[in-house]
């Protein structure tokens, strides 16, 4: 075999995934420096000679979305943007999320430079083939913060405002889980411990008086802890992002007196690259723990997801692994995300098999548990009100 064809390799490639992070889409076409800059984690540099379309991602771009838009493979920037924008973001989203094979999304909508879809329309962009999909929302919890305090809040009220703005968020109907941005605030150094009341108001007389961003250690371990009160999963970003990243503070393992207090509750680590295998140790080691390699794939692109995945899946148990696409802004991330992930997966497991390391059952089995049926485990969507 070539390592690309099996009856793994079949049997993802048939499966609807369960999209457990990720953002909306578009609305309008943007202009070619936004698109640009949408495709890299930085920034797009004009004039530097450097373009995002030669980075990984960017290639893989010109190479395995071209075609979808009517262009051959490896097609410049310059006719990839023209057509794009001939066809207009509904065709192109439509286009891209119909070939992802998505039937499930989990939305964060907290964050939204950008006018980008809603969850349902993003469902319903990605069910236009005649499948049905939909979509439940993931509630950032950083957002319902600083909402709170631009509403105006005395710092001795700030805990019980947000606690009951955070639980009025989890209440509305299709939200499945929470998530934090702590990653990029603070990082995951922090005392483990439950502030105190005394510290709580300490801390947000600063940031009322201030408001902004929330940074304050103090108030992100409030925030935490709050997301652990409320009872949904909660959705840590860790590792790769955009150059507010302090990278060497976002290791997940920094979280690890953390976990020992919260057994109550499920963290669902994101993206973790390169911090994939401390994530797989601690999915390896703690009970509540679940993983994604999302974002990274897409922009390590299909030839290096494997060995990501590899690397994700030498301690982390089968049941462990959940499917994202991390895909935010531009559609072209919901089908590289899914291309990726389906081919990664579907090579590691099937040399596995291949080798006689695993026998063929357990392949199917864990390719189904982590392309679709993890993330429904863990988020009950049927539970979701």
């Amino acid at each position: 075999m070539d390592g690309r064809t099996g009856p793994v390799h079949e049997a993802l490639a048939t499966l609807a995934l369960t999209d457990h992070h990720c953002h909306g889409v578009l609305t309008d076409t943007p202009g070619d420096g936004d698109f640009e800059s949408l495709l890299t984690e930085g920034e797009a540099w004009p004039g530097s000679g450097i373009s995002p379309f030669d980075a990984p991602a960017g290639v893989a771009v010109r190479r395995h979305c071209a075609p979808l838009l009517d262009l051959p493979r490896h097609v410049g920037p310059e006719e990839y943007l023209r057509r794009r924008g001939e066809l207009g973001a509904a065709e192109v989203n439509r286009r891209f999320l119909t070939a992802a094979r998505t039937d499930v999304f989990c939305v964060d909508t907290g964050f939204a430079p950008y006018p980008l879809t809603a969850p349902a329309a993003l469902a319903a962009a990605a069910g236009a083939g005649g499948a049905g999909a939909v979509a439940y929302e993931v509630v950032r919890l950083e957002s319902v913060a600083e909402a709170v305090v631009a509403g105006g809040v005395e710092p001795d009220g700030y805990a019980e405002a947000f606690r009951s703005a955070a639980e009025a968020a989890v209440r509305r109907p299709g939200v499945v889980a929470v998530k934090s941005v702590a990653a990029y605030r603070t990082g995951f150094d922090l005392d483990p411990a439950r502030p105190t009341a005394a510290e709580v108001t300490a801390a947000a007389r600063r940031f009322t008086a201030d408001g902004g961003r929330l940074a304050d250690p103090v108030l992100v371990r409030h925030l935490l802890w709050t997301a652990v009160d409320l009872g949904l999963p909660l959705q840590l970003h860790t590792g790769f992002g955009d150059n507010d990243i302090r990278l060497h503070r976002v290791d997940p393992t920094l979280l690890t007196d953390w976990l020992h207090l919260v057994a109550g509750t499920i963290p669902v680590l994101l993206h973790c690259w390169p911090y994939q295998r401390q994530a797989g140790y601690l999915a390896a080691v703690f009970e509540q723990v679940y993983l994604d390699v999302g974002l990274t794939l897409h922009h390590v692109g299909p030839v290096r997801a494997r060995a990501v995945l590899e690397e994700a899946l030498e301690l982390t148990p089968p049941r462990k692994l959940l499917y994202s696409s991390d895909a935010y802004g531009v559609a072209e991330f919901y089908w590289l995300g899914a291309l990726a992930f389906r081919r990664g997966l579907a090579e590691l497991l099937q040399a596995r098999v291949d080798a006689d390391e695993l026998g063929l059952p357990d392949a199917l089995r864990f390719a189904r548990w982590a392309g679709a049926d993890n993330a429904r485990r863990v988020y009950r969507f049927s539970d979701s009100h």
